[in-house]
C-alpha cells in the first residue's frame, strides 16, 4: 500500500538511523530520462523531499502539478509508465487527459446502434505484416510500409552526412528475424548499407513523450533486434536524452560539431580504416 511522502521519509530514517537515508542527486540519473516529469514534481509540495532522492520504484504517493496546475498523487511507477500510446502532454495528468476526451452531445431520441453480427468464422490476423518481401535477415531495402520523415532536424542530418559520408540513401527499411511491433523489418531514421549501420534521431518531442518510459523499452527492443541480424546502432539523443546503446552520441541538436563526432562512433564499430574509405 503506497504511503504519503512525510510518512515514507520519516520510515526511511527509522529504518536507517539517519537523518538524511538518500542524499540529494542519489537517483539524478534515473530520473533524468523523464524531463517531463522533473518539471511536474516540486518539493515544496512533497515535505520538502526531492526528487532525486526518491527511488523511481519507491511505494510512495507523490504529489505532481501538471502544466495546467492541476494536482494529483501518484507513485513514481504509475508516472513513468503512465503516457503508453498517447502523443499528447495532458497523457502525464489524469485530470488533463480526461479532459481531452471528446465527448459529442447525443441527440434527442439517440438510441445506441445495434451491435454488429457475429461471423460464422472469424477472421484469422496474420502473424505479421506480408508486404515485407522474403530477404535474408539483415537486408536492407525499400520498404512499402516505411513512414514518411518527418522531422527537419533528420533531414538535416541525413544531408549533413550525405556531404561528409559515402552510402546508398535508397534502402528505408532492414529485414528482420523476429517480428518488430506485427512487421518483420525496422525503419531507422538513416541507413547506411554500406557500413551496416543505423543512425537514429531521438528527442522527447513537443510533449516530452518520445524515447521515454514504455518508448524506450521500444528502442531497446528494436536496437537488439538490428543487432541480432548484423547491424550496429548510432542513436544521436538529444532534449536531455541519456543514452541507451554503447555508441549513443548525447548532443544539444545537429550542427557541425556533431558529425566529427558520429564519424568516430562509425570508426569505433567497423574500424578506421573501412569508415575512411568511404570519406567524401
Amino acid at each position: 500500500m503506497p504511503e504519503s511522502v512525510e510518512a515514507w521519509w520519516r520510515r526511511r530514517c527509522r529504518v536507517t538511523g539517519s537523518a538524511l537515508p538518500y542524499a540529494v542527486g542519489r537517483y539524478r540519473q534515473e530520473w533524468a530520462r523523464f524531463p517531463v516529469l522533473q518539471q511536474q514534481y516540486h518539493p515544496e509540495l512533497n515535505a520538502g523531499v526531492a526528487l532525486s532522492q526518491i527511488p523511481p520504484v519507491a511505494e510512495v504517493l507523490v504529489l505532481w502539478q501538471c502544466d495546467v496546475g492541476h494536482l494529483f498523487a501518484a507513485t513514481p511507477s504509475e508516472q513513468r509508465a503512465r503516457p503508453g500510446r498517447q502523443r499528447r502532454r495532458s497523457s502525464w495528468c489524469p485530470e488533463c487527459a480526461a479532459e481531452a476526451v471528446p465527448r459529442a452531445p447525443r441527440p434527442a431520441g439517440w438510441r445506441p446502434p445495434p451491435p454488429p453480427p457475429v461471423p460464422a468464422r472469424p477472421s484469422v490476423k496474420p502473424r505479421w505484416c506480408e508486404l515485407t518481401p522474403a530477404l535474408p535477415p539483415g537486408e536492407p531495402f525499400v520498404s512499402r510500409c516505411a513512414p514518411a520523415p518527418s522531422s527537419a532536424a533528420e533531414a538535416e542530418l541525413r544531408q549533413g552526412l550525405s556531404a561528409r559520408l559515402e552510402f546508398d540513401p535508397t534502402p528505408t527499411a532492414v529485414r528482420l528475424r523476429r517480428a518488430f511491433f506485427d512487421h518483420l523489418e525496422a525503419w531507422p531514421d538513416i541507413l547506411l548499407p554500406e557500413l551496416r549501420v543505423a543512425i537514429e534521431y531521438d528527442t522527447t518531442g513537443r510533449h516530452g513523450l518520445e524515447h521515454v518510459g514504455p518508448r524506450e523499452d521500444a528502442d531497446r527492443r528494436k536496437d537488439r533486434l538490428l543487432r541480432s541480424v548484423g547491424w550496429e546502432v548510432v542513436r544521436v539523443r538529444t532534449g536531455r536524452l541519456l543514452p541507451i546503446g554503447p555508441h549513443d552520441v548525447v548532443a544539444a541538436g545537429v550542427s557541425s560539431r556533431l558529425y566529427p563526432r558520429i564519424l568516430d562512433a562509425l570508426r569505433e564499430i567497423r574500424g578506421s580504416l573501412f569508415v575512411d574509405a568511404y570519406l567524401r
